[in-house]
């Protein structure tokens, strides 16, 4: 009997043990969830106007070197389907002629639309960074001042469902277009890394 006495008593002291560490434990503070499209922020039309400003910037700057290479194209198109029309009433020489210097266009479009890949990434970077970094800041106190405690951008991770009330993607844009007016010019300074809640990556064109 006094065994048994003995083991009730210290469950019941190691049961108000528990009780006491439960009851004094901090309680987790509140989540206050949101989600964000961070894609929507380039559409022409609901996006914001200094993502688009900057992409316009870009765009009308390689405009004239694409319409080159578009050119370009169209005469080795052309080239190409006059030697095969030609090919069987012109002497042999002349077609090889023709086919070495449709070849060599070949080879400087190649070339040209390469550089003007490479030219166009460095160029959006320049101007694109930067404007992602100015989002990312404003974000963040958008957030915080929301009581925000976790945002999550549903175009890097994966959503399977989420309430419609929950996505404040038009509101931050709205909020971000009437305090950042595209006219109000972009930020200068490129950041060394891409914060969160931006786009991904610059347009890959040309």
């Amino acid at each position: 009997m006094k065994v048994f006495r003995i083991i009730v008593a210290v469950a019941a002291v190691a049961a108000f043990a528990i009780l006491a560490h439960t009851q004094t434990r901090p309680a987790p503070a509140p989540t206050n969830v949101a989600i964000i499209d961070s894609s929507t922020f380039s559409d022409e039309k609901a996006g914001i106007a200094r993502v688009m400003a900057g992409m316009q910037q870009i765009e009308g700057k390689f405009q004239p070197l694409r319409a080159e290479i578009r050119g370009m194209r169209d005469r080795l198109s052309t080239m190409r389907a006059d030697i095969q029309k030609k090919r069987p009433v012109q002497d042999t020489r002349l077609t090889a002629q023709q086919t070495d210097e449709a070849d060599r266009l070949e080879v400087q479009i190649k070339r040209k639309a390469e550089d003007a890949q490479s030219s166009y990434q460095k160029e959006s970077l320049t101007v694109l960074e930067p404007l992602q970094k100015d989002i990312g800041t404003a974000l963040t106190a958008y957030a915080q001042s929301r009581g925000i405690t976790l945002l999550i951008d549903v175009n890097r991770v994966p959503v399977v469902y989420a309430a419609a009330s929950l996505d404040i993607t038009r509101d931050f844009i709205a909020d971000y277009n009437r305090t950042h007016p595209a006219g109000a010019g972009a930020p200068a300074a490129a950041p060394a890394t891409r914060p969160p809640g931006t786009p991904a990556k610059p347009p890959t064109r040309p």
